[in-house]
């Protein structure tokens, strides 16, 4: 079978209190489920490409839902390796209302994604008739063996030609900066395009300049494989109404999305959405019908 897109990360169980409220005053919660990887091939397959997501799930009713979700939105799911060992990862979200943040508590541990080893998935098989491979930077900081799966995904694809794509997406409850900057190095070298957000790129590979458009040409001069680097830009006047532009850069060029005022409905997963987006245009057309 042939995609546009595969993607390869771990989905999550979300559990949300409503109306605003803490955890800790919750009698319901609210059940979703997500996870940046499965999230980015939903809008890209929505938006129109054939879309296949690859991740290691618990052979349960929490796995089954995972799958049965893609399925609603056209994913193929062909390729999920299964086992009846280990757990589905959770994460319970509170959201916030100003002055007080969104808080997320994490639990993950010991999933059945962070415990993929390398060699579980035909890499050669699922790339035969690929166009593109996404995967971000969440997926490596699973544990050891997740970073090495990534690995040998990414090395695989550019040995079958797929264009590889990969999304920084720095999360500090997973690794530190020190950790991050060793394995996404690594990564990034093999990359075709690279999305992130200033702060990421400071955080990570220690980028900082004086604009949106040096912090993008900075990276592609550390990264010279880059054909494109697209920083998301977001500015959050409150809790449930944000900013929202994005530029790419690629080939010296600067490319810049409009500025969109957002009314914000459920904020997790925008910069996803952003991704989805972008592979969809780019894939189908150029850059600029990207962003």
């Amino acid at each position: 079978m042939s995609f546009d897109l595969v993607t390869f990360g771990e989905a999550l169980i979300r559990l949300s209190p409503e109306n605003f409220r803490r955890l800790e005053q919750a009698d319901r919660l609210e059940v979703y489920v997500g996870g940046a990887e499965l999230n980015v091939a939903v809008a890209a397959q929505r938006l129109g490409l054939r879309c296949s997501y690859v991740t290691r799930l618990t052979e349960n009713s929490l796995g089954r839902m995972i799958v049965n979700k893609a399925h609603e939105h056209g994913v193929d799911t062909s390729h999920v390796i299964w086992t009846k060992e280990d757990r589905v990862g959770l994460y319970f979200l509170e959201f916030g209302a100003s002055p007080r943040a969104s808080s997320v508590l994490y639990d993950r541990a010991h999933s059945a994604m962070a415990r993929i080893k390398p060699g579980e998935v035909n890499w050669n098989t699922i790339f035969a008739e690929t166009k593109a491979f996404h995967t971000t930077g969440i997926t490596p900081a699973l544990s050891s063996s997740a970073a090495e799966v990534t690995k040998e995904a990414v090395r695989k694809a550019k040995e079958k030609g797929v264009l590889v794509s990969i999304d920084l997406n720095y999360r500090a409850r997973l690794w530190s900066p020190e950790e991050a900057r060793q394995v996404m190095t690594e990564l990034v070298s093999q990359a075709d395009i690279l999305i992130t957000t200033e702060e990421d790129a400071e955080r990570v590979f220690g980028v900082k300049e004086s604009s949106f458009e040096k912090v993008a040409e900075r990276l592609n001069q550390i990264f010279k494989n880059l054909k494109v680097v697209a920083i998301t830009i977001r500015e959050t006047p409150s809790v449930w109404r944000n900013t929202w532009t994005a530029l790419a850069y690629s080939k010296g060029k600067v490319f810049r999305a409009p500025v969109f005022d957002v009314e914000i409905v459920d904020r997790v997963g925008a910069g996803d959405a952003f991704a989805g987006g972008f592979l969809y245009g780019y894939l189908t057309k150029d850059v600029e019908t990207g962003l």
